[in-house]
Order: structure tokens, then C-alpha cells, then sequence
């Protein structure tokens, strides 16, 4: 007994956060609480971490003792008795609700925010309605409970869904159910608000694109010089977003003006994501040269392959870009990061951050921002030329 724990010191090296290096590989290990251990045939958790990296290692087991917490703090409200359990609705229940089921609920919602003539938010709504239909069944937006909207924020993990999409998941169907009920009338609370979400690390972080890689994207564009290309190319020196590119008409491009620009304003075919997001942009670098490349060519839309009247199908612009990018600067790079490379860029001048704001179409906190029709473009041209 003795030799084997002198061993297991020498073996392993404890950590406050669970982690033990075994032979050069981590290992989570975390004894269950004693109330608990019924439920387990040993008094430990041990795992695997499949890394030599202790500071992946401390993440990916952060991540595991937080689910493990959740887990264990649900196990032990199982074993107590639900308090008010008379008052709890059952599955016969929804009878004595008369407000409208969840898909009725997404069809009023597509009709009031005019998204049935979009394509992409009419199917994005529906797909999230789906989810919970799928996970709790379609039962009027009423009778859903908090404990509902717990089972499914689960479900939606179980399905592999990071956190950031289980939130927007989420926002979404809170959003439906919260402009139903305010339109008709309905009184009650959303079961969808509120429900908590535990902190996970599995979000991946959009790297900004470095000068150097940035150079070199830019050259294999010119080279390549077909429409694809055009598109990367205006975004990597304006910032701006995929969608807001690729959804561009011919007559939103101003060659002809002193300074040339762009105009991102919304479209039928193509909504903006928030109110600022509609601004002039200048054009300079790598994307003035792929403007004339689009007017030289001609057409009614700047990006055909991609848009037109029926709708902007950004997703499969990103698809196809992303992979030629990988190709040529890394792995580790995606279309987005062109955006945030913008904003660095323009950090890195010494730019002032209600500039940047502007360029990029980004939300400036503060009343007195609201205020004035902002900067000219011969400012944000000035800054934008430092960059190019």
C-alpha cells in the first residue's frame, strides 16, 4: 500500500484544478462528492485530456468540472420534494391554454417582421422552432415551463451545439414567443427568458488576419482575378461583412466621385444586421482595385453567383471562400477575420475608436453619438489610405 502511494506522488502532479501529468499526458481526476457516489460505480472521475498542453489542459478540464457542478447540483434536486408540485402543468394540460403553438408562433412572427419574403430569416426561424418542437413537442407558447427550456438548452448540448449558438438559438426563440404574445394580447411570462447557461470553453476565437498573411491573400486575389476573388478582396480593405458584400448591387459602387465608395444600405434581397450597419464606405487598396474589376465586368449585381432578386446566400459564399483561403494563408483563418483585421489595422494607426465605428458599421455607445450625420468621407478615407 505504501509503495503504490509513494508511486502515485511520483506519477502525478496534483493541481488545484483537477489535472494530473501521467507520463507526460494530462489527466482530469475529481473524487464525487460522497452524497453522490450511489449514482457511480467509483468514488472518482478520471478521463483522459489527450493533450501534452497544461494550459489546454486547464481549459478542457474547467469545462468538464463546470458540467460535472451542473450535473451534480440536478442530481440533488432530484432528491428533493417539488415544492407547489400540485400546481405544475402536465402533459394533458395544454388543452387550457388558448395561446397559439410554437409553429403557429413562428409563421406570426415571419408575417409581422416581414421575414417570409426573406429567405434566409424565414428559414433560420423556423429551423429554431423546429428545435424545440423536436425536443419538447409543439405545444401552445404558454405551456412551456422553465424546467421546458432547461431540457432543451441540454438538448441543444447534447447535439454538440457551442454555447454561442445555443444562445443565438435561443435569443431567437425568445424573440417569437416575446412579440406573439405582446401582439395578441397574451399574458403570462416566456419560459425561454432567463434560463441559465453554463460557462463552456468551446467557442473558437476569429483570429485577425496578419499584415504579412494579408499581403499575400491579397496578391493570390489579383492573381486568381475571378469573381470569387473580387469578393475577398473588397472586404479585406473596407471591413465589410460577408453578406453585406455579397448582397451589393451594381449601383451601390461609386467609381465615378471624388472619393470612391461604397454605399451598404438594405435591400429586398438582403437586410443589414443592426441600424448603423448602413454607411458609406471608401474604397482603398486591394478593394478599390476589385470595384473596377466589378464595373468593368458589368451587371446588375456586383456578385451573381451568389445573389440575386430571390435572396443573398452568404452561407455558401463563406463555404467556398473559407476553404480557398485555408489553402493559402492557414487553417486558422476565416473570411470574418478580415473584419477584424480592419480594425487592428486602424488601431494600429492611431485611429479614433467613433472613426473605426463608422467604417466598420459597429454600434457607438453614447446618446451624443446619435446625434450629427457623422464623419465625412474624406476623413475616413484619410485613415483608411494609412492602412492600405
Amino acid at each position: 500500500m505504501l509503495t503504490a502511494l509513494v508511486t502515485l506522488k511520483m506519477t502525478y502532479k496534483i493541481s488545484p484544478s483537477y489535472i494530473r501529468n501521467r507520463d507526460g499526458i494530462y489527466h482530469f481526476i475529481r473524487r464525487i462528492p460522497v452524497d453522490l457516489q450511489g449514482h457511480y460505480r467509483s468514488d472518482r472521475v478520471c478521463l483522459s485530456l489527450r493533450t501534452k498542453s497544461e494550459p489546454k489542459a486547464l481549459q478542457v478540464a474547467g469545462s468538464i468540472s463546470q458540467r460535472l457542478d451542473d450535473y451534480w447540483s440536478g442530481l440533488r434536486l432530484q432528491k428533493m420534494d417539488v415544492p407547489a408540485i400540485h400546481l405544475l402543468i402536465s402533459d394533458n394540460d395544454d388543452a387550457r391554454h388558448d395561446s397559439p403553438t410554437l409553429k403557429e408562433a413562428v409563421e406570426a412572427y415571419l408575417i409581422l417582421k416581414g421575414g417570409v419574403t426573406n429567405p434566409v430569416f424565414a428559414r433560420t426561424a423556423r429551423r429554431n422552432g423546429r428545435y424545440v418542437i423536436t425536443a419538447l413537442s409543439n405545444r401552445p407558447i404558454t405551456a412551456y415551463s422553465s424546467a421546458d427550456a432547461a431540457k432543451f438548452r441540454d438538448y441543444l448540448f447534447d447535439k454538440g451545439l457551442s454555447l454561442g449558438s445555443v444562445r443565438r438559438i435561443f435569443g431567437s426563440v425568445r424573440s417569437i414567443i416575446n412579440l406573439v404574445m405582446r401582439e395578441q394580447g397574451i399574458e403570462g411570462t416566456n419560459a425561454f427568458s432567463g434560463t441559465y447557461m453554463p460557462q463552456r470553453y468551446d467557442q473558437k476565437e476569429r483570429q485577425p488576419i496578419p499584415s504579412a498573411a494579408l499581403s499575400v491573400l491579397q496578391q493570390n486575389c489579383k492573381d486568381k482575378d475571378d469573381e470569387a476573388r473580387w469578393l475577398i478582396a473588397l472586404i479585406s480593405d473596407t471591413g465589410m461583412r460577408l453578406a453585406e458584400a455579397a448582397g451589393l448591387a451594381m449601383n451601390d459602387i461609386y467609381l465615378d466621385e471624388e472619393l470612391p465608395h461604397i454605399s451598404i444600405r438594405t435591400h429586398s434581397w438582403r437586410r443589414l444586421k443592426t441600424r448603423s450597419s448602413e454607411r458609406v464606405v471608401p474604397l482603398v487598396g486591394a478593394s478599390l482595385w476589385a470595384a473596377k474589376r466589378l464595373h468593368q465586368r458589368g451587371g446588375a449585381f456586383a456578385f451573381p453567383r451568389y445573389c440575386n432578386t430571390e435572396g443573398c446566400n452568404a452561407n455558401s459564399a463563406s463555404a467556398a471562400l473559407n476553404k480557398w483561403m485555408k489553402g493559402i494563408i492557414g487553417n486558422e483563418y476565416v473570411i470574418h477575420g478580415l473584419r477584424h483585421s480592419l480594425r487592428d489595422r486602424l488601431r494600429a494607426v492611431e485611429c479614433p475608436s467613433d472613426i473605426i465605428d463608422q467604417i466598420g458599421g459597429w454600434t457607438t455607445e453614447g446618446v451624443g453619438h446619435g446625434y450629427g450625420r457623422g464623419y465625412t468621407l474624406e476623413v475616413m478615407a484619410k485613415w483608411m489610405n494609412l492602412t492600405a
